[in-house]
């Protein structure tokens, strides 16, 4: 029992020596780091070599290839030189996403590209300076001159108003169906413009002011409101273009209303008009219709809804370019409609919610429309709903 216990050490120590003599060097750091995995098979000719095995650069420090990553972090902090540099060479790293869904699902780091007139850069830091410099900037500032520029106009001018007297008969402008498909498109691209706002510009306004976990709760919800959102803005935008179409192409008058600007320049009478008049048409065409295939083209592309697409980096950053400027724009341009059918232009708003305007309303801001339900060309009243508040039907 005496030599029991020493024994038993030396036992047990030799076992420890000869795992330590099998084991790999410790790395000097303190850092704990992996054996690179070996790298998979090039994916589209794209090498996949490990860029974190950083080889040595003896033109930094004489010592930099006896160096490990932790002491290296510590003699040259941030020195993200030699992995930009294998970038540079073609190395992309690699990753372990599987493969089936991308064919670069397999590199970590987009490779180096030559833009026509410029250098040799990362795509993906070409996308961000885009975003950075051109679109958050300048598409915030556009967004803020149009709802400054409406503020002005509505505190030096105030509402449009209708001069003559209610005569209590009423016209139906929108059906019961007119109004739901455009209040879906409504909150739906409230929602899309809220949500994307927030995204885009939440970090510079709204992240000093709630702290950033809650902000990144935030953008998170509102990021799922988007993704679902944004269907059915495009179902509902294409029954807006097809349930409208037949008022919104051009007639008479058109050019004229557009030459004095609808009177709202001029400050005087509104031009005549049909159903729709010009600005209401360019509305139309350019928001609805052009903005709208670009909008959801691209959003479906981010949205990985097109069956059959290749979902690469650079697709997905060419279409968030695309929607990005195209969602400005659209914004923009539906904010002097919201403006109009709101706070704007008395009665509009009304019209859209119960559907009826009074007929002095019509005659004031779309008499081409008022004579042709007058002359008996378009009923008064397309639709069995009861007028709200009650009152008598404007007969031909």
């Amino acid at each position: 029992m005496f030599l029991a216990r020493p024994v038993l050490f030396l036992l047990l120590a030799g076992l420890a020596g000869l795992a330590a003599a099998q084991a790999p060097a410790p790395q000097s750091s303190g850092a704990v780091t992996a054996t690179p995995a070996p790298a998979p098979a090039a994916a589209n000719g794209i090498q996949g070599q490990n860029i974190f095995e950083v080889k040595p650069d003896a033109s930094a420090d004489p010592n930099y290839a006896k160096q490990s990553n932790g002491e290296r972090a510590k003699v040259q902090p941030g020195n993200n030189a030699p992995l930009w540099r294998q970038v540079g060479e073609g190395v992309t790293g690699y990753s372990s996403l599987p493969k089936s869904e991308a064919p670069e699902a397999g590199n970590l780091i987009q490779p180096f590209v030559q833009y026509p007139g410029s250098r040799l850069t990362n795509a993906g830091e070409a996308w961000r300076q885009v975003r950075n410099n051109w679109i958050i900037p300048y598409g915030g500032s556009l967004f803020l001159i149009v709802l400054l520029a409406i503020a002005i106009f509505y505190f030096s001018k105030g509402s449009i108003k209708t001069h003559g007297a209610d005569t209590g008969r009423k016209i139906e402008r929108f059906t019961p169906f007119e109004r739901a498909a455009h209040w879906s498109n409504a909150i739906a691209f409230s929602i899309l413009a809220i949500s994307g706002l927030v995204m885009a510009f939440g970090k510079f306004f709204l992240q000093p002011v709630i702290g950033g976990a809650l902000f990144g709760w935030l953008t998170w919800v509102l990021k799922t409101m988007h993704n679902f959102a944004g269907p059915l803005f495009a179902v509902s935008l294409v029954i807006v273009f097809f349930t409208f179409l037949r008022d919104n192409w051009p007639q008479k008058g058109d050019l004229r209303w557009l030459a004095k600007g609808g009177g709202l320049v001029t400050g005087g009478e509104e031009p005549p008009s049909n159903r729709f008049n010009a600005g209401e048409k360019l509305i139309f065409w350019g928001g609805v219709f052009v903005l709208g295939i670009v909008v959801v083209s691209s959003g479906f592309v981010l949205d990985k809804l097109l069956p059959g697409l290749v979902y690469e980096r650079a697709t997905m950053q060419v279409a968030h370019m695309v929607h990005a400027v195209a969602t400005v724009l659209m914004m923009c341009l539906f904010l002097g409609h919201i403006y109009l059918g709101t706070v704007g232009m008395q009665g509009a708003y009304k019209a859209m919610r119960t559907g009826y305007v009074d007929e002095t309303w019509a005659k004031e801001h779309h008499e081409y429309w008022y004579d042709d339900i007058k002359a008996g060309n378009i009923p008064a009243q397309r639709s069995n709903t009861p007028v709200e508040p009650p009152g008598q039907i404007a007969q031909a």
